[in-house]
């Protein structure tokens, strides 16, 4: 049975999700990236990406995800038709491994962005990592260059963090310094391993 042992990561865009991933995986946790799956599988469907938004967002059997970005975060229809393709494709995947992870009868985590968006995972247990919305638009301001109307329109597709964090069993406080954050995570991790005792 796949996802028994999972606890899924999520948080909200630019909380700095990747240094929690790194900062559990040193200390022994199996992640698994829906983001990485997810950017192998639209590469996979680079035809049908190119059928339905246009061959201009295909160069070399690889799909520009900027400019789909750009396409689908302003347009509903879009952004639904682009999940109806991938998303099924993306949990089958999930699941399989998911699965060979489970019978380690360790716990581990899936990275998913979107968990509480899409209700799709039958996960129970929930990691956020949580910091302030002005810490996210700065961070997305910065790290992939939106003026801070195009950073406030990817926070504002998402569920508010403060929200996600009332609904998680786990958070962790990303707001302060590395320090600060490799306490969270080591806290974190004390706290699963007595719950999964």
């Amino acid at each position: 049975m796949a996802f028994k042992h999972a606890i899924a990561l999520t948080g909200s865009i630019a909380t700095g999700k990747s240094s929690v991933v790194a900062c559990l995986a040193s200390m022994g946790f199996h992640i698994i990236d829906a983001d990485k799956i997810a950017h192998k599988v639209l590469d996979e469907q680079h035809q049908a990406i190119a059928e339905m938004f246009g061959a201009a967002l295909v160069k070399e059997g690889k799909v520009d995800r900027k400019a789909l970005g750009a396409m689908v975060f302003s347009d509903h229809t879009k952004r639904e038709k682009l999940e109806a393709l991938l998303h099924p494709l993306i949990y089958k995947e999930i699941e399989r491994l998911s699965e060979a992870q489970d019978r380690s009868g360790k716990p581990y985590f899936i990275d998913i962005p979107l968990f509480f968006e899409n209700e799709r995972y039958p996960i129970e247990r929930t990691l956020v990592v949580y910091t302030t919305k002005e810490q996210q638009l700065e961070r997305l301001m910065q790290r992939d260059g939106y003026s801070e109307a195009e950073a406030r329109q990817r926070i504002d597709t998402q569920i508010p963090v403060e929200e996600k964090c009332k609904r998680a069993t786990y958070v962790i406080d990303n707001s302060g310094t590395l320090t600060q954050l490799e306490k969270e995570c080591e806290r974190v991790k004390e706290e699963i391993m007595n719950d999964s005792n």
